[in-house]
């Protein structure tokens, strides 16, 4: 049978277990994967029964351990050595995250051989006297940079951490900056630091090494007037755009260039603004030449920057003297002593780089960070950093270079040194480590060597402990196979792995896990066993302890035998459901038994639930017994002593009323045969149980019969006071404030949720409750006053009142519990000259709660967070809607407006009242709806300027909600845009009923927008090339640069 099919494997015949004994079929085959009947080769035969349960096992524990040895499988701890310095390979940079363009820059600075002797003299109290037995801290800049270049210099790491540099200037390890902008503003800190010093030779040192000159050169067209205005240069900005070589790029910006227009330029001979020209003279070079190459600049579409992947052809040797006006006495020939490249097609990721010359040995290194890569051949060698992804169509080609000449178009920077005759003069090529920093270098030389031995005495540790766990496992394997006939034992697959596996310490052996509430071992854990000679068994517990030991005789007989009855009462199961859906199916008879239809369509699959319980019961339970066994209490033993509780609060239950009778419902029960629920009685006995002469529960009855009297008395209610208030109910002939009506001096307030409430209940008196309460306090602060005024409720405040006429205010104050009357007067003055209109309340208004009230909601308008409000995009001034149309019509019908229901409002908990003022102008409506709006007191009255945001926005179609708040910037708002219509912050027109919003700095709250309202944007011509806006998607928020860092003297 195929429900006995589960233990056909594990060698137990399992039909002899129906009859009270179990019976081994042959030799028994509960050994995890079975056991050869021929054993060719113990090796082979031991291999098969593991790699039949966990492939892969064999491979990586059998010849691992008998196989030739690797002694690095025997710890996971890299070789020291990898860490090491190389011969003849300068010290790289760690990467704290996205410092890459730091390092760039230290690393060429370090190899300028005059700064680094330099730096080197500068004073250091701190270094010089610092005690070797803690650890050097640096403070100034000076310092740092002394300490690092010590390090680059001697250290006997393979790289070394600058974290503290970068510490110390307040840089964010995680976000990558504008690497030209670090460069100026660190030398401008370098520079203020060194002037400080009162070694005269230092205190210029940043001007003699970078700073050179030059002249703006401006001539009055008008008078002919020449004008010189002398400049300091640390480097020249060189436009690349539109150029193909260095030298194209020197020339213009050398170019003249015409000042007109608005742009003229004032003549102080001619006292007035006049066409001139202006250029550039150089007057003096430094004696390093730093040439930006501009490859970052700004999109004016987008409103960000871009990258320039523009192709610059640039010599090693550069002649400058061509460029200067005034010819020098010295030569101006400069070689190439570095190049930085950026990787990457975006401003604002991307990797830095540099390719750095030896100036002692003149051969060329990459700096990537930690890893330092010496070229071959003395030559530059750009390779893969010119490998960037393109996105469009077609890839430029990189132009054909001339010898002595290089092509990039990653590289942003370029440092060229001054050409110098060869000198025998050692002190100008080789650069010392002063003693007080070589002592630091030693001592962290002295940690490192430490470190190292102390990683390889770990990795010996770990390798002879692998030693003598080979020798025991190979002593051991010859021993673990059990032959056929001779006792065996069981132990865990899981420990057997780890133990092959881990080369140290192993745990004890815990075989408790296996074990079923009988205390023996459970059928359902036999692939999780490995079969093992008594021998090896006794070995290893007698090495690693635990247990309990099991052998072929710990088998459960009583688990295999629950197991074959659980499977043979499923398949009885099927049997017996389709019987009964038959016998539902004929033709009912007057007698028999009530059950729940609910019950009736799931009772197989409850019963199913019932077995699975009784099948996980029996595989998971771990050192609990049951005594006797599974009961058998039922016709097929079903184990019902704890489990037919559950079954009980399920089957049948469903026509149990509260009171524990039949339930009156005769729609949810089915009458079925005797013989249907003799047979649903044999799976639940339990199950309460209902004669067809069981009369139905005489409480639910009367219940029943008191539900339909106060129901019609509720009908009766509600159509008498309808009769009473009928223009109130439909909304006609309604008073309103701002035409006074004639015949009274005085109107009734009452809060419109009272009036939507017991409209409610007038259209449905059975299923709404009847209203009681008028609850003016509502409208009322704690002081008693009345909290609005009269401008205020023709404003659009009256949306939270209801206006009556005095003789239904009769009414309602018969009909329900008034807790305080609200009035309004209307008061009219006639004098013989002219006739005036007061109106007054009663309550008076607390102008104290009335200011307090005022003051929160503009608070509320000026502070909210993950507020909405509404983009309109308009092309030439009309809406992208048809015609403006809304798509949900602002006058809507009456029945519409019912069937938006307020929220139920508890005491003074008033969500109406609690809310900010909401945006002022929602919709264009037409002149019929405003007055529509403005003669209603109810629910259609639209809003100018109150305070409710519950009002429903009627959106337009194309236009979106927002997510923002108050202290959100209008370019925050901008770029949120941007994502969503595709349209550049640049080409961005904003503005709330025809004022403009202009200034990207200024908050959302200070420039009035306001919760839930509608921002109409316009917009210039619309971007086609979307991959330039690229940037944009990747930069969610504004730049801030160096802001608060230490470079900017925070």
């Amino acid at each position: 049978m195929r429900a006995f099919s589960y233990f056909s494997d594990s060698g137990v015949d399992v039909t002899s277990l129906e009859n009270g004994t179990p019976r081994k079929t042959g030799e028994s085959r509960l050994a995890l994967g079975g056991i050869c009947k021929t054993r060719r080769h113990k090796t082979g035969t031991y291999r098969a029964s593991i790699s039949d349960q966990h492939p892969g096992l064999q491979e990586r524990n059998l010849q691992v351990w008998l196989g030739e040895i690797d002694e690095n499988t025997f710890h996971n701890i890299d070789d020291p050595n990898s860490e090491r310095r190389e011969k003849n390979i300068f010290v790289g940079l760690t990467n704290l995250g996205a410092t890459c363009y730091v390092n760039t820059f230290l690393q060429v600075w370090f190899h300028n051989l005059e700064l680094r002797r330099s730096l080197y003299k500068c004073q250091n109290s701190r270094a010089q006297e610092h005690n070797i037995d803690s650890d050097y801290e640096p403070q100034s800049i000076c310092e740092h940079l002394q300490y690092l270049f010590a390090l680059l210099q001697n250290s006997n790491r393979k790289y070394i951490d600058p974290s503290g540099l970068v510490k110390a200037l307040g840089l964010d390890t995680g976000q990558q900056q504008d690497a030209q902008e670090f460069s100026n503003l660190f030398l401008s800190l370098l520079e203020e630091t060194l002037s400080k010093e009162k070694n005269p030779n230092l205190q210029n040192l940043i001007q003699q090494q970078f700073c050179g000159q030059f002249f703006y050169v401006t001539i009055c067209n008008q008078c002919g007037r020449s004008s010189t205005l002398p400049s300091r240069f640390y480097e020249l900005e060189l436009n690349i755009q539109g150029h193909k070589n260095l030298t194209e790029c020197i020339t213009e910006f050398l170019k003249e260039e015409k000042l007109d227009g608005e742009n003229r330029y004032f003549c102080e001979n001619c006292q007035s603004k006049q066409n001139a020209t202006r250029r550039i003279r150089l007057h003096s070079l430094p004696p390093t030449l730093n040439l930006q190459l501009m490859r970052f600049v700004f999109d004016r579409q987008t409103g960000l920057k871009k990258k320039l992947n523009t192709f610059i052809n640039f010599p090693e040797q550069l002649d400058m003297e061509p460029f200067l006006e005034r010819k020098l006495d010295q030569k101006c020939v400069y070689e190439l002593s570095a190049v930085l490249i950026h990787r990457g097609i975006s401003a604002y990721s991307g990797h830095y780089i540099a390719h750095v010359k030896d100036a002692l040995t003149g051969d060329w290194y990459k700096f990537n960070d930690e890893e330092i890569e010496k070229m071959e051949g003395k030559k530059l060698q750009l390779g893969i950093e010119e490998d960037i992804a393109e996105t469009g169509k077609t890839q430029s080609r990189k132009p054909k270079c001339s010898k002595g000449y290089h092509c990039s178009r990653n590289a942003y920077m370029l440092v060229y040194k001054l050409q110098e005759e060869e000198s025998s003069d050692s002190l100008r090529t080789n650069v010392e480590v002063p003693s007080f920093l070589q002592k630091l270098v030693d001592q962290d030389n002295h940690k490192f060597e430490e470190w190292c031995m102390e990683m390889a005495n770990m990795r010996k540790l770990s390798v002879d402990k692998g030693r003598a766990k080979h020798e025991e496992v190979k002593e051991l394997y010859d021993l673990l196979p059990a032959k056929d006939g001779e006792p065996y034992e069981f132990i865990p697959l899981d420990w057997l792995k780890k133990w092959l596996d881990d080369s140290t310490a192993t745990k004890e052996i815990d075989s408790s896990i296996f074990l079923c509430s009988h205390g023996k071992l459970h059928p359902d854990k036999m692939g999780e066993i490995k079969r093992v000679s008594l021998q090896a068994a006794k070995l290893l517990y007698e090495r690693y302890g635990g247990g309990p030991r099991l052998d072929g005789s710990s088998l459960c007989r009583d688990c295999v035998s629950e197991r074959c009855r659980v499977l043979r009462l499923k398949k009885q199961l099927d049997e017996d459901y389709k019987e009964i859906s038959n016998l539902v199916k004929r033709m009912p008879s007057s007698e028999g038994y009530w059950v729940g239809k609910a019950s009736l369509r799931s009772w197989r699959q409850l019963a199913l639930e019932q077995l699975e319980e009784d099948d996980d019961e029996s595989r998971h339970s771990n050192g609990q017994t049951n005594g006797q066994g599974p009961h058998t209490n039922n016709k097929f033993g079903l184990d019902v002593s704890g489990g037919a509780e559950d079954e009980t609060e399920t089957f049948n239950e469903d026509i149990i009323c509260n009171h524990g009778g039949l339930s009156i419902l005769e729609a949810e029960r089915k009458l079925v045969s005797t013989e249907v629920w003799t047979k649903l009685r044999e799976y639940f006995p339990k199950a309460p149980e209902f004669p067809h002469i069981q009369e139905p529960c005489r409480q639910c009855l009367t219940l029943e019969q008191e539900e339909k009297d106060n129901e019609a008395v509720s009908k009766m209610m509600a159509l008498d006071q309808k009769n009473q208030l009928l223009n109130l109910f439909h909304e006609k002939n309604r008073p309103t404030l701002i035409k006074w009506p004639q015949g009274t001096d005085r109107l009734y307030i009452v809060p419109l949720f009272f009036v939507e409430e017991w409209r409610k209940f007038i259209r449905r008196p059975t299923k709404s409750s009847p209203v009681s309460n008028v609850g003016n306090s509502l409208l009322l602060c704690p002081h008693g006053g009345f909290m609005f005024t009269y401008d205020s409720l023709i404003n659009g405040e009256a949306q939270h009142i209801a206006l009556l006429w005095p003789n239904e205010w009769e009414v309602i104050s018969r009909l329900f519990i008034v807790d305080k009357p609200i009035v309004i007067h209307c008061v009219r003055q006639t004098t013989p000259d002219s006739s005036t209109t007061l109106y007054t309340t009663q309550p008076d208004l607390c102008w104290e709660c009335r200011e307090s009230f005022l003051f929160q909601q503009q608070r509320d308008l000026r502070e909210y967070t993950q507020a909405t409000v509404y983009i309109r995009k308009v092309i030439e001034d009309k809406m992208t809607a048809k015609d403006g149309t809304p798509e949900l019509n602002a006058c809507s019908s009456e029945a519409e407006e019912e069937r938006e229901e307020l929220p139920k409002v508890d005491g003074d908990k008033d969500p109406d009242f609690s809310q900010s003022q909401d945006g002022a102008k929602r919709m264009k409506l037409n002149d019929s709806c405003e007055a529509s709006a403005a003669t209603t007191s109810g629910t259609s009255m639209i809003k100018s300027g109150g305070i409710r945001r519950s009002t429903r926005h009627r959106k337009l179609r194309g236009e979106k909600a927002l997510i923002v708040s108050a202290n959100q910037t209008l370019k925050e708002l901008k770029i949120q845009i941007m994502h969503a219509f595709s349209v550049a912050p640049f080409d961005q027109n904003l503005s709330i009923d025809g004022k403009g919003l202009t200034d990207d700095s200024a908050t959302l709250g200070s420039l009035g927008v306001i919760p839930e309202c509608i921002i109409c944007l316009k917009a210039d011509e619309p971007v086609t090339d979307y991959a330039a806006m690229d940037d944009a998607y990747q930069v969610r928020m504004p730049e801030e640069g160096f802001k608060g860092t230490g470079l900017l003297g925070h």
